[in-house]
């Protein structure tokens, strides 16, 4: 597929931007399920006009992306920046005129099973612990290579969030949107902005507040994410704690809960206990208020070396037991106790799995 795609292909396949091949809408545009003449799936992302986007900034950094190629971050497959007549409204006027906009599209490769939000808050989808774990494992691997491995300069998201977690048809997830904050906001390559580009709710408190950037920015919208991912429970989002504090107060004050998940959860064993309890730990490190505590993602995948696959984990010797041998909710307690801060004063419900 020619990475430069005309605006009129791209009208072919979205039936001309139709409203029954709209897949979700964002804070940067529309996004639209096409099929190529292949017969290849793809996402059609039609950015929002935006004046201030020069030409030459959007190519540069659009054959940046192109570049880009992890198996946890969406593939952007092409693009189309064309002018053309359109209506848009004027807010001056307060109707919508007619105007010669230049339009410009991203195509993504299709995730069929949606964003993780549809996953993890749906009880009926019955996520079992090696699926939460993998996922969670594997977002991390694309933010390490969004950071530390991109070859010309590293990107830092700003907005990442359940619904920008895509996922295959094997449930690998694949992080989307990045890069876009680069075009709509400020340089992300700049350690401060006057310009928050986010989403409430899951905001590094600095950003927030300083418009400070960094990669930690990132790290401490993980580690809400991985919260989100073990508990099931969805941050409600407000205004007034725009970095979630109240959620991350409340996690941590149910972890009496934690022995419902060994009758809820089928697949989590012995071996499931220790990850459980490493996820959890590498959340709470993630949202420390201090951006110097928070580990970078290179660390969190050290943190996580084993594999999970079903019926199969860690060795048992590296797993908190009881006196009988058994994963128990006193010997994971126990176990965490020594890993956590007592100052965090963890108590959180760990995992619903649906």
């Amino acid at each position: 597929m020619a990475r430069q795609m005309r605006l009129q292909q791209l009208k072919d396949i979205t039936g001309n931007f139709s409203k029954e091949q709209e897949l979700g809408r964002g804070g940067f545009g529309v996004v639209y399920k096409a099929i190529l003449k292949n017969g290849v799936s793809v996402a059609v992302k039609r950015l929002e006009v935006n004046p201030g986007i020069q030409d030459k900034q959007f190519k540069n950094e659009v054959n940046h992306l192109l570049g880009l190629k992890h198996q946890n971050i969406v593939q952007l497959l092409g693009y189309c920046d064309e002018r053309q007549e359109r209506l848009i409204y004027d807010e001056y006027q307060r109707k919508y005129i007619c105007a010669e906009v230049q339009e410009k599209l991203l195509c993504y490769e299709y995730m069929p099973e949606g964003s993780l939000d549809g996953i993890i808050f749906d009880q009926s989808c019955g996520l079992e612990w090696c699926d939460c774990y993998a996922i969670i494992k594997g977002i991390c691997k694309g933010l390490c290579y969004l950071h530390e491995e991109c070859q010309r300069k590293p990107i830092i998201h700003l907005d990442l969030k359940p619904s920008n977690i895509l996922l295959d048809d094997n449930l690998v997830p694949k992080i989307a949107d990045f890069g876009l904050s680069r075009l709509f906001g400020e340089e992300q390559t700049r350690t401060c902005t006057t310009m928050v580009i986010g989403s409430i709710g899951y905001m590094a408190p600095e950003y927030y507040s300083e418009g400070e950037i960094s990669s930690k920015s990132d790290v401490y919208s993980f580690g809400i994410l991985i919260l989100e991912i073990l508990t099931g429970e969805k941050n409600q989002r407000s205004h007034v704690d725009p970095s979630g504090q109240r959620y991350i107060s409340t996690v941590r004050n149910k972890w009496s809960r934690i022995s419902k998940i060994m009758s809820q959860s089928s697949s989590l064993d012995a071996d499931g206990c220790q990850q459980v309890v490493r996820c959890f730990k590498i959340g709470l490190n993630c949202v420390d208020l201090d951006p110097r505590r928070r580990p970078l993602a290179s660390q969190i995948i050290n943190m996580l070396p084993w594999e999970c696959k079903k019926n199969e984990g860690m060795p048992s010797e590296l797993v908190p037991k009881s006196s009988d041998g058994s994963c128990t909710s006193s010997a994971v307690t126990n176990h965490v106790s020594c890993m956590i801060p007592q100052s965090l004063n963890p108590n959180p419900r760990i995992c619903s799995f649906h």
